[in-house]
């Protein structure tokens, strides 16, 4: 059996085949041409399989993007386009790639996988001295006051295609003391060619957020909020954002 790193970068884009990254990117687009329209180069962090990226790229930016998985990057990197789109292995929270970008986005929720101070900070440099000045930070994540207003509950996604089926059941568990959801993934696979079957299962703790804490984060990493926002919208999220983007510059 695969390990479920493995397992799960190789259903990976067929678990999220619904999720619209183009519209997404176009969405992140908008806001860096409203806070540094000057920018030519991105640094995607937490880049998954690089489709955000590869987004990135068609809107004319040189990309890199970094993702700790090496099962994600071997999907990335089929996306590669030299000179244009590159990838390479990176733990977010210990960055040293030797240059600096415009831009540096962290998008679907990788900030809430920060979920301990310590992880948080690191980001937070590494992302300070890879930014050129008056560079943007950008990133998602679980909106506190929503999350906590309608809280997580059991899902069940199926999927399948011409070679599998794929059941995904998670199962949360909120633990309120630190700010955090534990969430029992459980990923029940069928290959339809070969007749077999695969389960794996591990545990994610996701981490929301509140406006006091990131305005300080920022401030401690020498970055200013130019924009807070309900998640591709233009207005400040409410208790029913569950997702929110900050603007962060330099």
């Amino acid at each position: 059996m695969k390990p479920f790193a493995d397992l799960y970068a190789l259903y990976y884009d067929l678990l999220y085949r619904d999720k619209d990254y183009q519209t997404e990117a176009d969405y992140i687009t908008t806001l860096i041409r409203q806070y540094h329209p000057q920018a030519k180069s991105l640094l995607d962090l937490g880049c998954g399989t690089g489709k955000h990226a590869q987004c990135f790229a068609g809107q004319g930016w040189r990309v890199h993007g970094v993702d700790r998985s090496s099962g994600m990057l071997a999907l990335a990197h089929a996306r590669t386009r030299p000179g244009q789109l590159t990838f390479s292995q990176a733990d977010i929270r210990q960055l040293a790639l030797g240059h600096q970008f415009d831009v540096v986005t962290a998008l679907f929720h990788v900030m809430s996988y920060q979920t301990s101070a310590a992880d948080l900070n690191a980001v937070f440099s590494g992302v300070a001295q890879h930014l050129a000045p008056g560079g943007l930070f950008i990133f998602d994540f679980w909106y506190g006051p929503a999350v906590l207003t309608d809280r997580p509950v059991v899902r069940v996604k199926r999927l399948e295609n011409e070679l599998v089926q794929v059941t995904r059941i998670a199962e949360p568990e909120c633990i309120a003391r630190d700010n955090l959801v534990k969430v029992q993934y459980d990923i029940f696979i069928q290959d339809k060619q070969q007749q077999q079957h695969q389960h794996c299962q591990e545990q994610h703790l996701m981490r929301y957020f509140f406006d006091p804490e990131l305005d300080l984060l920022a401030q401690q990493h020498g970055f200013t909020t130019v924009a807070s926002l309900a998640w591709q919208s233009d207005r400040a999220p409410d208790f029913a954002s569950w997702y929110a983007v900050r603007v962060l510059q330099r």
